[in-house]
């Protein structure tokens, strides 16, 4: 496959071309980086220490120390998973041992930088920083510094149990992967002054369940303080409980002795002496994500954001106009069966919910589908997440749809999806160089664009500057957003009678407008 050519060449010619950098004093002893690409690099870098052993399912604790210089030229292994985050993605090598992040910052003497904590998606189960894609070159050249940080996933890092929440003296269990995230804000807090950078200028973003990571850091008080901005690309989490009572601790946590009875264990104490292929081995499919526990999470992030409870940060956030073509393929639906499919994928759902979406002809039932899907996962998530901090926050809040087609070959994991979940990234990163696809005039400069948008935001809370289109700032009065395309312009909700529709159902099921 071209693309995975390109990337292992990419990543020889990097290896090759480095020229170390000037050791560091951090939490733990010394590191030293590497000058690569006009940036200077540093892998693998431990936030806290290996989750083995008896602190499997424990928060974080902190940093070993090590002896001598520890040199950053490799990628820590990825947390437990099976599988892949993105599709055509080689399996990255995985370990347990794997609280690390990485530092991209300017190949320069610049100091008090501003500083972006990437969280990556996956579902909660999969992902690693070493993905080409996230790598933070092409952002730390605009002068920030990039952070990338991993964190546990599935049953490693959202098992709740009745013996850990007694652990923990009754105060939480299921949320390990975002203690994790945590964790590594108040290493970066500590520690991020030695890499030039500024820790009261710190944004936060993340894509998939990295944006749903983020709402959640907003709302989390263990969080306050941390980050000063942030970004969320596809992914929120503003849904009523009522349709997924398993996030509530003692539903999770029936669920965790349901996941150790399968794994063949009694105990907590069984389950940490277990390795850790036969966990990863084992059915987590009810135990992976985050728990309201009442301590991560004191409360759903709807409630904390309808009282204006949350971190009142500047934010930016936006959805793809047609997310759902990474899940979904629609060419056997028509407006016979369009119900039917529905039921099928998400189970019996309120009429209500779904009139609004057009189904009279095959075409209509097909592209109904994908929107339908794309509002339910994604574009509601995030028009509420707007909206709420729109009216409850402090600061400004800029939203955006991504409408770009990427050329994306016939012949890829990729083909035919259009402006679906994931293709954002390519343009955000500013890495289309690392794909061997057709790309056109217009993208390269959809890519410059938007990474220069990303850093201004970074830099200032602000995406717009003066070479860039203005920005609008967002207001649930006149829902204006900007659209990210081959012509960058402003425009309005696509689909408002859906989301009303939303709106009506899910406040119905709260018991609130």
């Amino acid at each position: 496959m071209k693309v995975a050519w390109i990337t292992l060449v990419t990543a020889l010619l990097t290896g090759l071309l480095s020229v170390p950098a000037a050791a560091l004093e951090i939490e733990g002893g010394s590191v030293e980086g590497s000058h690569e690409n006009g940036t200077v690099i540093y892998r693998g870098i431990p936030y806290a220490a290996p989750p083995v052993g008896d602190l499997r399912w424990r928060p974080p604790a902190p940093v070993v120390a090590w002896e001598g210089t520890r040199q950053t030229t490799e990628f820590a292994p990825a947390c437990m998973q099976n599988g892949v985050s993105m599709p055509g993605e080689a399996p990255p090598s995985t370990g347990e041992d794997c609280l690390y992040l990485n530092i991209w910052r300017p190949d320069s003497a610049e100091t008090s930088l501003p500083v972006f904590v990437w969280i990556h998606g996956g579902g909660w189960t999969n992902g690693a920083t070493s993905m080409p894609l996230y790598w933070g070159d092409r952002l730390a050249q605009r002068g920030i510094i990039v952070v990338t940080i991993a964190y546990r996933l599935g049953a490693f890092g959202f098992l709740a149990h009745p013996e850990l929440t007694a652990e923990s003296g009754g105060r939480t269990s299921g949320n390990c992967g975002l203690m994790d995230q945590i964790a590594a804000l108040e290493w970066v807090k500590r520690n991020i002054a030695s890499f030039g950078g500024d820790p009261s200028r710190v944004t936060i973003g993340g894509q998939s369940a990295g944006s749903m990571s983020v709402s959640i850091l907003m709302a989390s008080p263990l969080a306050a303080g941390l980050f000063h901005g942030a970004i969320g690309q596809s992914g929120g989490f503003f849904e009523p409980v009522q349709l997924a009572p398993h996030y509530l601790l003692g539903n999770a946590e029936r669920d965790g002795e349901a996941f150790a009875a399968s794994a063949g264990a009694h105990s907590i104490a069984e389950l940490r002496r277990l390795p850790a292929e036969a966990i990863l081995a084992a059915d987590a499919s009810r135990i992976a994500h985050p728990v309201l526990d009442g301590h991560v999470l004191a409360a759903t992030p709807f409630e904390v954001f309808a009282a204006g409870k949350q971190a009142h940060v500047p934010l930016l956030i936006g959805s793809n106009a047609e997310e759902a073509r990474a899940f979904t393929d629609p060419s056997g639906i028509d407006a016979g069966n369009f119900h039917e499919s529905i039921a099928s994928a998400f189970g019996p759902l309120p009429p209500d919910l779904i009139a609004p979406y057009p189904v009279q002809t095959t075409a209509q039932a097909r592209e109904s589908r994908i929107a339908f899907e794309t509002d339910l996962r994604f574009g509601w998530n995030m028009s509420a997440w707007a909206r709420l901090h729109a009216e409850t926050g402090e600061s400004s809040v800029y939203l955006y749809r991504f409408e770009r087609q990427p050329p994306f070959p016939a012949a890829s994991p990729y083909a035919g999806w259009g402006a679906a979940h994931f293709a954002e990234l390519w343009y955000m990163f500013d890495h289309l160089g690392q794909a061997d696809w057709q790309w056109q005039d217009a993208d390269h400069a959809l890519a410059e664009t938007m990474a220069n948008y990303w850093t201004s935001f970074i830099k200032t809370g602000n995406p717009n500057d003066s070479r860039t289109i203005q920005w609008p700032a967002f207001a649930a009065k006149t829902q204006e957003l900007l659209i990210l395309d081959g012509a960058v312009h402003t425009g309005v909700q696509d689909r408002p009678a859906a989301m009303a529709a939303f709106d009506a159902v899910y406040g119905a099921l709260r018991g609130s407008p």
